[in-house]
């Protein structure tokens, strides 16, 4: 505002205000150029929750998140599942598994808390109960260790 008190000034007769003018113009499209990385960060940032969480994300991370942040991933997550709809046939496909490449099919989970039945591709149903331990396929149970219901046993 008195930048542009000043702006009226100078066009008036006061050219001794033009350097100031251009200084303060030049702070606010600094500040803006900060602003617009640090949005912009902060969106990466949430699109790289998505794959790391999945479609929900816990609530300790929401609660530091603004409303448009996530309406946001609201959008992200609804525009990523309807390409993956959209790609692999009838069921589509799932980017978000196997983020790294499996070394095997099958692996050796235990169960951190009780999640209840768990059903597997062929009918299968298990029931995952707190520390009992599984041998289940690496693509069905990825999801659940990266909500942190499973472990995978290294051995």
């Amino acid at each position: 505002e008195q930048n542009q008190a000043d702006v009226s000034e100078a066009k008036a007769g006061r050219t001794d205000l033009i350097f100031l003018i251009r200084f303060r113009h030049c702070c606010l499209l600094r500040n803006q150029r900060c602003i617009l990385a640090y949005l912009y960060d902060r969106l990466l940032r949430i699109r790289a929750l998505r794959w790391e969480y999945g479609s929900v994300l816990p609530n300790t991370i929401q609660f530091h998140m603004s409303a448009e942040e996530v309406e946001w991933f609201g959008r992200y997550k609804k525009s990523l599942a309807t390409y993956m709809r959209s790609v692999g046939g009838e069921e589509g496909l799932d980017l978000t598994q196997d983020i790294k490449p499996p070394k095997s099919l099958y692996i050796e989970v235990r169960c951190l808390r009780d999640y209840g039945e768990f059903e597997i591709d062929d009918g299968t149903t298990v029931l995952l109960k707190k520390n009992s331990q599984h041998f289940l396929p690496r693509w069905k149970c990825e999801q659940l260790i990266r909500q942190g219901v499973l472990e995978h046993i290294l051995s």
